[in-house]
């Protein structure tokens, strides 16, 4: 008999909360900013290869204060392993200077102002909002959404209605967790290839 998505669910919180009890947030970072520019840098990107290249753009300039004094090459030059390099250095500069600007150069924390930042979208601005300040966000990310397609939580046709899915299906106090603990389990069990249902912790129960 096919498991219904309610025991699905309460299956995936209990499967994820027993492997992963703590969820250290995988990009390096000491607060808002450095956590904005690190999810930022991250598109397209792993975040081992983005926590190679943060500590030397920190070490000269970990505060957007400091980034605006740096010139687009020079970020460039430095974030050029995180590929995409042309338009992320363009996005640190112009965010920084828009957070010195209008911001004090704090951080927004609302959804609305984070989205109109350059270079960030819906789901940098979500990973912010839930990491940085704790409110209830639910960033769904390529790799979240395969897994959530792969059990048959959604059928978005992408990680907008995927995020919409997921929202409804899970505890809104669980979200913030389970984003992070989605992403080790996709990582460490259930990746996009070479992957062994039958191996799988959660893939072998379904």
């Amino acid at each position: 008999m096919k498991m219904r998505k309610k025991e699905k669910v309460e299956m995936l919180i209990e499967i994820l909360e027993k492997l992963y009890p703590e969820t250290p947030i995988p990009l390096k970072h000491r607060d808002p900013y450095t956590l904005l520019i690190a999810v930022l840098l991250s598109a397209q990107c792993t975040d081992a290869r983005v926590n190679t290249v943060t500590p030397e753009l920190f070490s000269l300039a970990d505060n957007p204060m400091d980034m605006i004094k740096l010139s687009i090459e020079e970020i460039q030059k430095i974030i050029r392993p995180c590929g995409l390099s042309n338009n992320k250095s363009k996005a640190i500069s112009g965010l920084s200077r828009i957070l010195v600007d209008q911001y004090e150069g704090e951080v927004p924390r609302n959804m609305e102002n984070l989205e109109k930042l350059p270079g960030v979208g819906h789901k940098t601005a979500s990973v912010v909002i839930s990491q940085a300040f704790g409110q209830n966000a639910f960033p769904v990310d390529t790799h979240i959404h395969r897994l959530l397609t792969r059990w048959g939580l959604t059928e978005g046709k992408n990680v907008i209605q995927t995020e919409k899915d997921a929202k409804r299906l899970f505890p809104e106090e669980k979200w913030n967790k389970l984003h992070l603990q989605l992403i080790y389990f996709g990582r460490e069990y259930c990746p996009a290839r070479g992957h062994d249902p039958m191996q799988c912790p959660i893939c072998s129960q379904l």
